[in-house]
């Protein structure tokens, strides 16, 4: 039985890391798990990149999340632990977020691992950046599939937390690339602070994260495409995607909710659901961002 069960999860690994691969070079050590993988630089303990191709699939599954939070075993080093981040006043910021891995508990349990974590300014983990994820995945609806690298880039870093020394960036980035309509790609850069416009304001060119980060995005692809879309600033051919119907509540071109909904959170006041109405991503009001998660 137990032979069986490890050639089944052997099977599903490949059927999630079988499409081409555009994972980056790697300065650290690369961990895999069952559909995203990870370059671990221990300095930071944190990886320098996370990679994993969004399916509408996953995205649309019905896994919820399993909030398992917990170290890595298999970074060899040894990963981050939960005591750094307690009490620290920074969130553990998934890099591959849990809502792109609804398609198994297990796929939905790897994104836990502190190895996928860093250290996110709070008001940004849950207002800018779940409203980047959100849109990321409504074009993985809309694409069918979208290859995403995604992670933090250490300039300007805001310190250090906990007894392992986890940096905590100064800003995070995230790159997708589409071969749909003849190649797309586009890439984000937001600071690590609170208090962000919305996250089409930091849409840029991948040839600058490439440049304060020093990797080197879809390498795999022919030089002269990969020329062609790197240099290309801003998301305008994405912005004008729409999901399939039957999706995900959609979201505008500006990360919002395409309807207002009633706000999620609690009026520490009455103890009861918040009244205001809301078209924020993630279905908090400004008031409540604090208890998004």
């Amino acid at each position: 039985m137990r032979r069986t069960v490890i050639t089944l999860l052997a099977l599903f690994a490949v059927s999630c890391l079988s499409a081409q691969c555009y994972e980056p070079e790697a300065r650290g050590e690369i961990v895999r798990h069952t559909c995203y993988s990870l370059s671990y630089i221990e300095e930071h303990e944190q990886p320098e990149w996370v990679y994993y191709l969004l399916k509408s699939e996953y995205v649309s599954g019905g896994v919820k999340r399993t909030n398992d939070f917990r170290p890595d075993g298999a970074v060899s080093t040894g990963s981050a632990q939960l005591s750094d981040y307690k009490g620290s006043g920074y969130d553990r910021g998934h890099l591959c977020p849990a809502g792109d891995m609804k398609q198994s508990r297990q796929a939905m349990s790897e994104t836990f691992f502190l190895s996928n974590m860093s250290p996110q300014v709070g008001a940004f983990n849950r207002g800018v950046w779940s409203s980047l994820e959100g849109q990321v995945r409504q074009w993985a609806l809309a694409l069918d599939s979208v290859y995403v690298v995604t992670g933090p880039v250490f300039v300007d870093n805001i310190g250090a937390i906990g007894a392992s020394r986890v940096t905590v960036p100064g800003y995070y980035y995230k790159v997708l690339y589409s071969p749909a309509r003849g190649g797309m790609m586009a890439a984000f850069l937001l600071p690590n602070a609170a208090g962000l416009g919305r996250w089409s304001e930091y849409a840029v060119a991948v040839d600058s994260v490439e440049a304060v980060t020093g990797i080197d995005f879809f390498s795999q692809l022919p030089d002269s495409v990969e020329d062609r879309l790197e240099a290309v600033a801003g998301c305008a051919a994405w912005l004008c995607l729409r999901p399939a119907a039957g999706s995900e509540n959609g979201t505008s071109a500006d990360g919002q909710l395409s309807r207002t909904v009633q706000c999620k959170g609690i009026a520490k006041s009455t103890g009861k659901r918040c009244r205001s109405m809301t078209r924020n991503a993630n279905g908090y009001c400004n008031a409540h961002q604090n208890q998004a998660r």
